[in-house]
């Protein structure tokens, strides 16, 4: 049960003017993309889309949420969900070239970026990576933080938040712990939380999104009553 969402005074979504907190319009669109994406359903993607696009949701924040979403889901429903983008928007204008030459700012911001998201635990996860593959610590951190999730055009709270939707309708338990840690780790408030995982529910049904709300409320419990214990001493 999901008490935050149950709870909601009628009449008023969250994050409206005197309703409670929660994600905002431009948001929500975007996190509903994220999770149509996830469960690669073309009809309902290009509905959220065309829902985004009326919410004022930035074509940009759906650009570089698709971007990202190759590391999440993976090319074939990462380049399925830019086609039926692609559809209701053309393409922006100009052109990215492959610089080689921006490595090493990549490798300069992939920790920064990395270690936003994961707080306490990066270097934790460096180790974790090393044990499984050499080649892991390089490719998450700097290719994949410091190359695309670090890059302009959408901040990295609500890529975080579109990251665990898409995590939580893939059902990776062990990932969506991480990154419900890393949307507080880079601002997102509970409730913001609450109501992302409330938008995969929706999807996804009750019961295959049971997990997902009981590592949320194994990461609330821990994080935020550690922070208050921090600000009481």
């Amino acid at each position: 049960m999901t008490p935050d969402r149950v709870n909601q005074p009628r009449g008023r979504a969250p994050g409206s003017p005197g309703g409670p907190p929660g994600l905002d319009a431009q948001t929500r669109g975007l996190v509903r993309v994220a999770i149509a994406v996830a469960t690669g359903d073309t009809a309902a993607l290009k509905e959220r889309l065309l829902g985004a696009r009326a919410a004022q949701t930035p074509e940009r924040w759906v650009d570089e949420l698709l971007l990202q979403s190759l590391l999440n889901v993976g090319y074939a429903l990462g380049l399925q969900a830019f086609a039926v983008w692609r559809d209701v928007s053309p393409a922006p204008a100009g052109s990215e070239t492959l610089s080689h030459e921006a490595w090493r700012d990549w490798a300069e911001r992939g920790p920064r970026v990395c270690g936003a998201v994961y707080g306490r635990t990066y270097h934790k996860l460096l180790v974790n990576l090393r044990a499984l593959h050499p080649a892991l610590e390089t490719l998450v951190v700097v290719d994949a933080y410091g190359k695309l999730i670090g890059r302009d055009g959408l901040d990295l709270k609500r890529r975080e938040l579109c990251t665990l939707a898409e995590i939580a309708v893939l059902d990776t338990p062990r990932q969506l712990h991480a990154h419900l840690r890393g949307a507080l780790n880079t601002g997102s408030a509970p409730e913001e939380v609450d109501e992302a995982l409330a938008l995969v529910e929706q999807d996804v049904g009750a019961e295959r999104a049971l997990r997902a709300w009981e590592l949320w409320a194994d990461v609330r419990g821990r994080n935020l009553g550690t922070r208050k214990s921090e600000r009481g001493t």
